[in-house]
């Protein structure tokens, strides 16, 4: 995220999932522990690319039995988070949704004021009308922003990238383009559009300017739209994560480097010393008066460029932060794999009790069940939390049927999906099972999302 351009990545906080440890392993009468020495079905030989084969080391012991696995008794999967609403949804152009975030009105009624007060010296015949016009420059500048962030959209959909939404907010407005650009070229492209839009506009208050009377409410209002925009082009310069032009330094150094990871942790650290010199600068910089006017460097505006100062510190460092936390991301998208991430898994027909069903998964190693007819067509999955809620004395009087979610075409995946494209497909039809199926149409397994989550955040958790 930039102050008022995209950043290009999705947002952290909204789409990570929460780990689930696994809890202990419980007791089953149903099990016979003879089994754990057994040695696997011959259906499931050969098969290392399958959980429970030397492919799946890392998984323990009691994973391997849908009656006795830690997360089939105490922990169900975990509910996907619902998408965020962006706030007021105000338009589609290009598609993309723009909305318009609560923060917004905040900020609105801040510069109505200060841009007020700033009227009322110039322009004192105005009397209680000129909150009415600053209002009408916050409304202005905000469209400003929504051109720049529509510079970056363009861009984005030209290289065929996806755009989630823009959101304007506080300070600024964010293109939430939801993945990278495949060369530093384009990046480099992509980032700089949003300046140069911004530039633009400047240029173009500029020369509206030249015939206008200064002193003038149209004279007072196309300067303030002049500088304003001159202002948002060159702070999105400033080369620091999430800063447009942090992203340009990106695009450079993964340019010479060849390593866009290499560019990203250069321009998150410019970025979060970009954070301390804001910290630091700017109030000094307004107390000298190098930012123009007397300043009453003992009064309510030290207090003010401080918070100001602040806040824009504490949003260019957490942005450099996600930043360099999306990166690692990306880089250890690849590790999810749909393959080794499935579930084997047992058929069973809708009549086939329950307790029968897990006695034949325990006996096939297996920790999931999908119901199919007597053709041997998959017609739904026995839901894992279900199985949880079902006490064991009833479970020979409960046909799985009764526990089963009926297939949709988005819960069949294919084995062969991985990182990124795992995640969007999953993304798209919400749920806690999918079936996993060859390329040729067999059934390879099932997968949990939950399973999918906690491979997630212990890629996560890897250094990069």
């Amino acid at each position: 995220m930039d102050v008022t351009g995209g950043n290009g990545q999705p947002r952290p906080d909204e789409n990570h999932p929460a780990e689930h440890p696994p809890a202990p392993e419980t007791p089953n009468p149903e099990h016979d522990p003879e089994r754990e020495t057994q040695p696997e079905s011959q259906h499931d030989q050969g098969r290392p690319d399958r959980p429970g084969a030397d492919a799946t080391d890392e998984r323990t012991e009691h994973d391997r039995s849908l009656a006795h696995a830690g997360i089939s008794r105490t922990d169900p999967p975990a509910k996907r988070p619902k998408e965020p609403g962006g706030g007021i949804l105000m338009g589609r152009p290009f598609g993309v949704p723009v909305y318009v975030a609560p923060s917004w009105f905040l900020v609105a009624a801040l510069i109505t004021w200060v841009f007020g007060g700033q009227l009322d010296r110039v322009l004192p015949e105005l009397g209680a009308l000129r909150y009415l016009v600053s209002l009408f420059f916050a409304v202005v500048f905000y469209a400003s922003v929504l051109v720049h962030e529509l510079a970056h959209v363009i861009a984005a959909l030209r290289f065929k990238l996806p755009v989630r939404r823009i959101q304007l907010q506080f300070f600024g407005g964010v293109s939430e383009i939801e993945k990278e650009a495949e060369t530093p070229g384009r990046e480099f492209v992509l980032a700089f559009v949003g300046p140069l839009l911004s530039l633009v506009l400047a240029g173009l208050f500029y020369l509206a300017l030249k015939p206008v009377e200064p002193g003038t409410v149209p004279g007072v209002l196309l300067a303030g739209l002049m500088i304003s925009n001159l202002i948002v082009a060159i702070f999105n310069l400033l080369p620091g994560l999430p800063l447009d032009g942090g992203r340009m330094l990106r695009a450079v150094v993964w340019k010479i480097t060849g390593r866009p990871m290499t560019g990203t942790v250069a321009a998150a650290w410019v970025g979060r010393a970009l954070a301390v010199s804001v910290l630091i600068g700017l109030p000094l910089l307004n107390q000298s008066g190098t930012l123009g006017g007397d300043r009453d460097v003992s009064g309510m505006d030290t207090v003010t460029d401080a918070l100001l100062a602040a806040i824009l510190a504490a949003i260019i460092w957490t942005g450099a932060g996600s930043s360099l936390r999306m990166a690692r991301l990306r880089e250890h998208l690849p590790d999810l794999r749909a393959r080794t991430l499935t579930r084997r898994a047992v058929p069973v027909q809708t009549d086939t009790p329950l307790s029968e069903g897990l006695r034949r998964a325990n006996a096939a190693g297996a920790r999931a069940l999908v119901v199919v007819d007597a053709d041997g067509t998959p017609l739904s999955l026995v839901r894992e939390a279900a199985i949880v809620g079902i006490p064991e004395h009833r479970r020979p009087w409960v046909p799985v049927s009764e526990l089963a979610q009926d297939l949709t075409d988005g819960m069949r995946v294919s084995a062969e999906l991985t990182g990124e494209e795992l995640l969007d497909t999953l993304r798209a039809t919400p749920a806690t099972e999918y079936l996993v199926i060859e390329n040729t149409g067999e059934i390879y397994g099932v997968l949990s999302a939950a399973d999918v989550e906690r491979a997630f955040v212990k890629a996560m958790a890897r250094p990069s």
